[in-house]
């Protein structure tokens, strides 16, 4: 019996070049034609699944947030894990899909929006409901550590998951401009000091 490789469409192809292009390069130093170029799919046919640029950079972030979503909750969801288990695998997950990737920025979604948050409204309130929504996964996953009494019980759970929300973009950020991965590292045990 011959096992088939599942066959990659073009549209795919073609998106995951401009993902790998916008957030190794740039969205306004990448041009369609670089697209074209590096994924050897036709302008024509990308432009069959895509009209515009921005239409595939809309595309491309409804991807990478489906995907970042997908993983942050399944751990999150690990409710045999303690919560100091959970968190070092949401992070040590973020910094392995960093590494794999030179992102200019450090995080794909802040790399993003400093590049089109005045062009693009729809890519900005895509990043923006993204955020919230990890806000509120480690808002959950925080007060299910003080329920659990793994955390402190005078823990204020908003202001601590706005503090590790914005320190690990912070991290993912600094990382790659000093060039530290191990900054991340330190972090996670930093905030996890903070927390018992």
């Amino acid at each position: 019996m011959t096992k088939t490789k599942p066959t990659v469409s073009n549209k795919d192809v073609a998106l995951q070049t401009a993902m790998m292009l916008f957030l190794t390069k740039g969205y306004h130093v990448t041009s369609m034609d670089d697209i074209v170029k590096a994924s050897k799919v036709s302008k024509t046919n990308i432009y069959y699944h895509f009209k515009s640029k921005e239409e595939l950079l809309i595309a491309m972030v409804d991807q990478l947030t489906a995907r970042y979503e997908r993983q942050i909750l399944s751990v999150a969801a690990q409710e045999d894990l303690t919560i100091a288990v959970r968190l070092e695998r949401i992070v040590n997950m973020l910094t392995t899909n960093q590494s794999s990737m030179d992102v200019l920025g450090g995080c794909p979604f802040l790399t993003l929006y400093m590049q089109t948050s005045t062009e693009s409204e729809q890519v900005r309130s895509q990043i923006k409901q993204f955020f919230d929504r990890q806000l509120h996964a480690l808002e959950r996953l925080l007060e299910a550590g003080v329920r659990n009494q793994e955390l402190r019980s005078d823990l204020q759970v908003q202001p601590t998951a706005a503090l590790m929300l914005t320190s690990i973009e912070g991290a993912l950020f600094i990382a790659k401009a000093c060039d530290n991965p191990r900054i991340l590292q330190d972090l996670l045990q930093g905030l996890l000091a903070l927390l018992k």
